[in-house]
């Protein structure tokens, strides 16, 4: 299938959904020399991969940061439309994966070569911005699990930020084993069965807890001011829930027919995976309503032993899910610093690996560390970088690259996704940022939070 668009000086591209394939090479600056490996897992194991790390202990806020802002009639809306928002974004930026019989592996490339360094730039900036404040997010997740196992045995826990060390350890060690996508392989059959079986048991304790608690309320507190703004950081915890911002770099681990095999795996997401993430954020907020807590598990009952086994899986759970969510950045440094002609564990590159995750994690753990503000982390990530990586950008280069061929009202429709997603990153980040001043007055930094 070839339709022709208009490239930036006046060149016609050309979409090609699979013939880049085997012309990857010709790719000019925007090449497939990569450290990890690309075109060679399948639409399975992706999919897989995308159904468990989006069911990731994360899912365990939602109900507060989604359900609690919204109530019930907007918040079942909002969870659908955005949902297939979405999913409808992801399914149409997989087609770009192969241009003028290239082949881009990383988003940043593919906004380059339709718009220019600029774009580049702009795109790498968003990108990694977002996945490093989402890996501060899931370090914050991974120590709130260790110390809420800690506070079933003990009425004075040790302080947060002892455990977000003791996760940020983790996670350098999985990531310097595990160093990439497909390498997660091996793992993701064990991260699959842990991950449904502590959704299971939260699910059970849920209906236990939400027969039990007859005094609960479903009220949205606030001014009308603060309503409004509350509402749209919800809508960014939606995107943020089913959404990541690196699709090209998840499809480029897929063997042949990538842009095929690609929408396959996001089906899986979008109908096994959002059925749990979804049915935990609902029936979190019909257990507890307005009294839902940004960690879903210190509202529940017990009994102990489920209390240990949620947060104990959460947490190693989540080293596994953070490593899909960072790996754009660890390929980028990957590639430029190691050996790619050897392989990643020999020799020299062991080292190198080694120190590239230390210093990574070392700042990242820190960070998350001074400011432990989950909640904030995940609007602030679904605002003024997701959102234009997930609905802009996809619309910006259909209109450069089939604007000349695509119908009146596609157009329209890409101008309106475009011109919507701008006010929407524009309304989501004043409500982020606006959170996250009040917190900063409300805790301090390094706070036991």
């Amino acid at each position: 299938m070839d339709v022709e668009g208009r490239a930036s000086k006046g060149k016609p591209l050309t979409l090609n959904l699979e013939q880049g394939q085997e012309k990857g090479n010709q790719n000019d600056d925007y090449g497939l020399a990569s450290a990890h490996t690309i075109d060679r897992d399948s639409w399975q194991q992706v999919g897989l991969m995308l159904v468990t790390t989006f069911n990731c202990g994360w899912i365990l806020s939602f109900s507060n940061l989604v359900m609690l802002p919204l109530g019930w009639t907007w918040g079942i809306i909002c969870l659908l439309v955005v949902g297939l928002y979405t999913a409808y974004a992801n399914w149409l930026l997989a087609a770009f994966q192969f241009i003028d019989d290239r082949r881009f592996i990383r988003y940043r490339d593919l906004m380059g070569f339709v718009y220019g360094k600029s774009m580049y730039h702009i795109t790498w900036a968003s990108q990694f911005l977002t996945l490093l404040l989402g890996n501060m997010g899931f370090i914050l997740l991974g120590g709130k699990a260790l110390k809420e196992i800690n506070s079933e045995f003990s009425d004075s826990p040790l302080r947060l930020q002892y455990y977000i060390v003791i996760t940020g350890a983790a996670y350098f060690f999985y990531s310097f084993s595990i160093p990439t996508i497909s390498a997660m392989k091996n793992w993701l059959g064990a991260s699959a069965v842990v991950t449904f079986t502590y959704i299971i048991f939260l699910l059970i304790v849920l209906i236990k807890d939400g027969k039990s608690n007859s005094n609960r309320d479903f009220d949205i507190s606030g001014s009308e001011v603060s309503k409004v703004f509350n509402a749209f950081g919800a809508v960014s915890a939606i995107i943020v829930s089913n959404t990541s911002g690196l699709l090209p770099e998840i499809q480029s681990t897929l063997r042949k027919p990538a842009v095929k095999n690609m929408r396959k795996a996001l089906y899986l997401q979008y109908t096994v995976g959002v059925l749990f993430y979804y049915g935990v954020t609902v029936m979190g907020y019909w257990a507890y309503g307005s009294m839902v807590s940004a960690y879903l598990p210190e509202n529940l009952s017990g009994p102990k032993w489920v209390n240990v086994l949620i947060n104990a899986i959460v947490f190693l759970q989540s080293i596994v899910s953070q490593h899909m969510f960072v790996a754009p950045i660890h390929e980028a440094l990957d590639t430029k610093f190691l050996e790619i002609d050897k392989a990643m564990h020999s020799g020299e590159n062991l080292k190198r690996l080694f120190l590239l995750r230390a210093i990574f994690f070392t700042g990242n753990t820190f960070v998350a560390a001074a400011f432990p503000f989950m909640g904030d982390f995940v609007n602030l990530l679904g605002s003024f970088s997701l959102v234009p990586l997930t609905f802009m950008f996809p619309s910006m280069v259909f209109i450069k690259v089939k604007g000349r061929t695509a119908r009146i009202e596609k157009k329209a429709w890409h101008w309106f996704n475009i011109v919507f997603s701008s006010l929407l990153t524009i309304a989501t980040t004043i409500s982020a940022v606006r959170l996250i001043i009040n917190n900063i007055q409300k805790y301090h930094f390094f706070a036991d939070a």
